[in-house]
């Protein structure tokens, strides 16, 4: 029998013989039989030389193609031969629904944070990011603060003992400065960030915590467009019974000042008729013509309020300490 008549019988041998493999170990043996490095047909390659010029091209061409169709069914029938080693023993009913692994979830005041945010896009804010360790010209003196508010002692503001005094921020406006330097209106930002402060750790104080300030500049601007963000905000976060109302306050950043109350069933449960929320206003146009832009041209309001605050009320937390101690039986409830 002649080298290429032997081709196809080899062939379709071969491919009997990986077909009939019942499991992997039967399949490699195979695999070494037909296709290993002294396999039959490595055996038919070796004889390629004996052949004459005309015939050598011919035979070793049939000779390929036949390994390229046994390793394709190597691999075809690996594939079955696996999947059937994965498969339970057992019967199983793949219609049942699957376990599901816990693998985590968003920290609470993460949570709160996104809905925060999630209301303001809707409004057409966008959200605006800036350094925890500032300077004193973009956390108080671009801000209309003097050199001697309290904000600024030692006993409020963490400083760091270094040429320059940086200090860690005490709110999120400091960002707004630097956005305003930036670019020019019209502008609709909201900053959500951490900020500090020496507040003593108690039930309601913590050095470290979470603020989100708003800003909003453009040409007429006026309280009304403040109050009402504030309160469709609200409404969407803590439900459609929360009633608001703005007493006089002051900061130094806005002109006219107000200090935002709310009440709904949550307050109520606490024993209280109002809470303290936010602080917001007018943008003052001392601030205003530190950025470079003309007060007579352009007019804005700015609030910001505390994330852990809403949260404690959201979820009836009762002590802004349990958001920072990593307990997982506390934060597994959320």
């Amino acid at each position: 029998m002649s080298l290429i008549s032997e081709i196809e019988p080899l062939k379709n041998a071969g491919l009997s013989e990986l077909a009939a493999a019942t499991d992997l170990q039967a399949l490699d043996a195979a695999r070494v039989q037909y296709l290993g490095a002294n396999g039959r047909f490595t055996a038919l390659m070796k004889q390629l030389g004996a052949l004459s010029k005309e015939e050598r091209p011919a035979a070793g061409k049939l000779i390929n193609t036949a390994k390229g169709e046994l390793e394709a069914a190597l691999a075809a029938r690996r594939g079955e031969l696996e999947l059937r080693a994965a498969l339970p023993k057992d019967p199983t009913d793949m219609t049942l629904p699957g376990r599901r692994r816990p693998l985590g979830r968003l920290h609470p005041l993460t949570q709160v944070t996104e809905d925060i945010v999630r209301s303001f896009r809707r409004l057409g804010f966008a959200v605006a990011d800036g350094p925890e360790v500032e300077d004193e010209y973009h956390c108080f003196d671009a801000l209309n603060t003097p050199a001697d508010h309290p904000a600024r002692d030692l006993q409020d503001t963490f400083y760091l003992n270094t040429p320059k005094r940086p200090l860690l921020r005490t709110h999120t406006s400091s960002v707004q400065i630097r956005v305003m330097e930036k670019q020019r209106p019209p502008i609709r930002v909201i900053v959500p960030g951490r900020v500090y402060r020496r507040d003593n750790a108690d039930a309601t104080h913590n050095p470290t915590f979470h603020q989100i300030e708003g800003l909003y500049v453009d040409r007429g601007v006026t309280v009304g467009d403040l109050k009402g963000t504030v309160e469709f905000v609200f409404r969407e976060l803590l439900g459609p019974d929360v009633k608001l109302r703005f007493r006089p306050h002051y900061f130094s950043y806005t002109e006219p000042s107000y200090e935002i109350d709310f009440t709904n069933a949550l307050v109520k449960k606490l024993g209280k008729d109002w809470m303290e929320i936010a602080g917001c206003g007018i943008v003052h146009p001392q601030v205003f013509e530190t950025v470079g832009y003309d007060p007579e041209e352009w007019s804005g309001w700015a609030f910001g309020f505390g994330i852990e605050r809403l949260a404690m009320l959201r979820y009836g937390v009762n002590d802004i300490r349990l958001f920072y101690e990593n307990d997982v039986r506390f934060l597994g409830q959320f």
